[in-house]
């Protein structure tokens, strides 16, 4: 457990700068350069992602469960990750309406997801791992768009080929993700 803590703390403390510490944050980049904070912060998420995929991993061998979630919860989960995969692919295809809607999609696909998982899982790693994610991308969203406010960022409208394209490649992840490659990466089919 002390391997997903720590790369909890890394890759959400990390990500956590930007709403705790925006000045901190502006003064690194001013004395480092853009290039430089980008590749130290990839370096850092990187080595978190790595600690929390391998302590989460660790925590297989002996879950303490806190609850069994019913078989239901797993459908229900599967529905809500398409979403979320929708969501965050959203954050990347230009003029789509989801962007133009939400503002911050991927943030609120982060959530989707966490609350999914939190859904079909009940061991106390999981509550920690999702928990964790969850918690942040409240914040985080909340945070993100009080920001937009003050500052009066606009978002261009989208388009029905921009909103077409979103859901296409979030739902075409989403296959390639639930049918094949998180048994691969995380040893569980969701749908099998």
């Amino acid at each position: 457990m002390t391997a997903l803590i720590a790369g909890l703390l890394l890759f959400l403390g990390l990500h956590s700068v930007r709403i705790f510490a925006p000045q901190w944050r502006s003064r690194q980049i001013a004395a480092r350069g853009e290039k430089a904070w980008k590749g130290l912060y990839s370096l850092v998420s990187l080595a978190g992602l790595v600690l929390i995929v391998w302590g989460y991993g660790q925590t297989r061998a002996a879950p303490m469960w806190l609850w069994v979630p019913p078989l239901g919860m797993r459908h229900a989960a599967a529905l809500l990750t398409l979403l979320s995969f929708i969501l965050i692919a959203a954050a990347y295809v230009p003029r789509n309406a989801l962007k133009a809607r939400l503002h911050h999609p991927m943030v609120l696909g982060v959530k989707v997801w966490a609350f999914a998982h939190l859904l079909a899982n009940g061991t106390v790693a999981d509550v920690l791992l999702f928990g964790s994610f969850l918690a942040w991308a409240i914040v985080l969203y909340a945070v993100s768009r009080r920001r937009d406010r003050a500052a009066g960022v606009t978002y261009p409208p989208g388009t029905a080929g921009g909103t077409l394209r979103a859901v296409a490649a979030g739902a075409a992840a989403w296959a390639v993700f639930a049918f094949w490659a998180h048994e691969w990466l995380i040893g569980i089919a969701p749908l099998g």
